[in-house]
């Protein structure tokens, strides 16, 4: 699959995906565009748009576009937080994502219960 990194994501996730074409924004010289122009030069591209940008779903219609996106929420966009991620992440990338949005959530955030010694 043709993947690519938001400016949010940090590029060095690429290495958790080796199995596919993973390229980001910054190489492409993207990094200053908006989402809708970001959204429509990928088109064609590329299969996926992963982001940690969760308002693009609400600001741009992903239905009709000929790729899905993929928002990693965790507690920071920091690559040892959203390398919890990348099963779920793997996982998604094995089906068709076309015109689609998953959230991923981390299953392991911190909760209130107490710890055992």
């Amino acid at each position: 699959m043709r993947i690519l990194l938001d400016g949010c994501v940090p590029a060095r996730l690429r290495f958790s995906l080796p199995n596919h074409a993973v390229t980001t924004v910054h190489e492409l010289g993207w990094s200053d565009l908006d989402d809708g122009p970001l959204l429509n030069r990928m088109a064609g591209s590329f299969d996926a748009l992963v982001t940690s940008d969760k308002s693009i779903p609400k600001q741009q219609v992903i239905a009709h576009r000929p790729f899905g996106v993929v928002i990693l929420r965790a507690k920071t966009n920091r690559l040892e937080d959203l390398v919890p991620l990348v099963p779920q992440l793997v996982h998604l990338l094995e089906a068709d994502l076309t015109g689609q949005v998953h959230e991923l959530t981390n299953a392991t955030a911190p909760t209130n219960e107490p710890m055992s010694k």
